[in-house]
Formats: C-alpha cells, sequence, structure tokens
C-alpha cells in the first residue's frame, strides 16, 4: 500500500485530535499488536460510534462462555467473506491465526468453511452464522435445535447471532469507506 494511499473515504483524524479515552485504547492496541489497525483510526472520526462499537465488540468477543476465542474469530471470517468484506477477512484473518495458532485455518474458512480443517460442531456454527449473515429471514427452530445437537446453549447460539450482527455492522461500514487493512495483518500468525 502506497503512503498516499487514503485508509478510509471518510476523515481519519490524527492521534493529536482525538479525545484521550480513544487515543489511550489506541495506545493499547498498539503496544500489543506492534502498529495501530486502520479500523480504529477509521472510527475515531465518530468518537462516539467507536466508543459504541467497541463496547460491544468487547462484550461479546471478551466475555466468557461456551465459544472459545478462537471460534469467535472464526464466526467473523465465514460472515465476513459471506459479506464480501476485504477488511475483516484480513484482519479477523490474522486474529483467528494466531488464536489458532494455526497458520492455514483462516484461509480455509475464508474460502470455504464447509470444507476447513474443523470439527463437525465448528462446521455447524459457521454454517449458522452464514445463514444469520445471508439469510436471518430463514433461521427458524430446527437451525437452534441443530445446534443444540452439537452442544451449544441458548447463551452460545445468542453469541453467534450478535457477533454474526456486529460484524454484519463492521463489514458494511468497513466496505462502504473502502476501508484498506493493514499490511501487517497479512503476516500475522504464518
Amino acid at each position: 500500500m502506497s503512503a498516499d494511499t487514503p485508509i478510509s473515504r471518510f476523515p481519519v483524524p490524527k492521534l493529536s485530535d482525538m479525545p484521550e479515552d480513544l487515543r489511550a485504547r489506541i495506545a493499547l492496541v498498539q503496544e500489543k499488536a506492534g502498529f495501530v489497525p486502520n479500523i480504529f483510526l477509521a472510527l475515531a472520526h465518530r468518537p462516539d460510534e467507536f466508543r459504541a462499537f467497541m463496547a460491544y465488540h468487547d462484550a461479546l468477543m471478551d466475555r466468557p462462555g461456551g465459544l472459545t476465542k478462537a471460534e469467535r474469530e472464526m464466526i467473523v471470517v465465514a460472515t465476513s467473506a459471506a459479506n464480501n468484506c476485504l477488511y475483516c477477512v484480513i484482519a479477523h484473518g490474522a486474529i483467528l491465526r494466531v488464536r489458532a495458532r494455526n497458520p492455514l485455518l483462516a484461509d480455509q474458512i475464508a474460502v470455504n468453511y464447509a470444507k476447513a480443517d474443523i470439527t463437525p460442531r465448528q462446521r455447524a456454527m459457521l454454517a449458522f452464522a452464514v445463514k444469520v449473515a445471508t439469510q436471518a429471514d430463514r433461521v427458524g427452530a430446527e437451525d437452534h435445535a441443530g445446534l443444540a445437537g452439537h452442544g451449544f446453549s441458548r447463551d452460545d447460539i445468542w453469541d453467534i447471532v450478535a457477533i454474526t450482527a456486529l460484524f454484519a455492522l463492521s463489514n458494511r461500514i468497513a466496505s462502504a469507506a473502502e476501508l484498506r487493512p493493514n499490511e501487517e495483518f497479512y503476516a500475522l500468525g504464518r
């Protein structure tokens, strides 16, 4: 990516112009990752929305429950692929590679989760998530029963739905903003 290529079609504020709480959040991510993901910079031009998005993100992606952190990222990658969101597939694919300690898994899930090297339980989870992402109006009792048959609790099913929904929002913002993935994401976890 050229240094002259904008990361978003929308304004990207300078770190020094951001509210202190956003700068602090971004500094923590930068310290941990070694770079600032472009999504943080792009969302920061609307501080209240940034805070709301990150609060919901953290509530879903960091909560304890029946889904592992890697499985949560699997949902993001599979549904982002279904939504054709370059940024989220690349960024969350990198996170999935790190969390799963598997350099191949994210690519497999992004291309065709049904053929990925995952468990039948995880395959059912992703089939449900992709159905929620692409045909939510067709989700019914049999879909919920199928997940229950794989050992997913009602809370787990809610998490699958909520993660899918939050990232549908993120996919649409990232795609419409033409948000560019950081080059650093491509090599993470490989």
